[in-house]
């Protein structure tokens, strides 16, 4: 069954001409021209991924990304024409999976699409990865504390992957963000606290991943 995307902009030609190579690469998709009516169309199409500008009326694209986040983990890559790298940030911490900055190529849209789709499928080839009472299965894309599930989002998932990869190890934020995004820029590192906030808030009330401050983050596989 084909994957399903959901395009939201409200430029037609963007649309347009995303929507046309993202079926030709095979993909069903559906599509918004605001915040507001893709905000509805999320909740009844149920897309594998959004696709999601940060300029839009009615609902802009921070505002879309908060709302979807508190009832979904859906992959986010999200698209905009300004190119400030605080508006990255903001993106990253409030759960977008990727950015991609207006004008682009369909095709590179396409394909950092297939990776984003690719890390929240998860490889069915991947270990499972257990520490202490916390397991973390790549090819069913979950984790477990003592049979408990835990959603999170590809990011967020990403992080976890690494700090359990190597219990105890600290880790640097750039080296927890080139894990989750593919980049270590100095500038985003903030978002990793936030990530790790979100993290932290999911997996209560179990306290696993610990603050060096300083230096970084680490695990503990043993739940308190």
């Amino acid at each position: 069954m084909p994957k399903k995307i959901l395009l939201i902009d409200d430029e037609p030609e963007i649309v347009d001409i995303c929507r046309d190579y993202f079926k030709s690469a095979g993909y069903d998709v559906a599509t918004a021209n605001n915040g507001a009516t893709g905000l509805q169309s999320a909740r009844r199409e149920k897309p594998d991924l959004i696709v999601l500008d940060l300029m839009m009326p009615e609902m802009d694209g921070l505002d879309f990304c908060k709302a979807i986040r508190r009832e979904s983990d859906v992959p986010i890559i999200m698209l905009t024409a300004r190119v400030e790298e605080m508006d990255k940030l903001i993106g990253l911490e409030i759960g977008a999976d990727d950015y991609i900055t207006k004008p682009f190529s369909p095709r590179e849209l396409v394909a950092r699409a297939k990776v984003v789709l690719r890390r929240a499928g998860g490889d069915s080839n991947a270990d499972m990865i257990r520490a202490g009472e916390v397991s973390l299965d790549r090819a069913h894309y979950q984790i477990e504390i003592r049979e408990r599930a835990i959603q999170l989002t590809p990011t967020e998932f990403e992080i976890m992957a690494t700090l359990m990869s190597q219990p105890g190890r600290i880790f640097s934020r750039a080296q927890l963000l080139q894990s989750a995004h593919g980049v270590a820029f100095e500038s985003y590192e903030r978002a990793i606290d936030s990530h790790i906030r979100n993290l932290r808030h999911k997996l209560e009330p179990d306290d696993l991943i610990f603050t060096v401050h300083g230096v970084g983050y680490k695990f503990s596989g043993e739940a308190q």
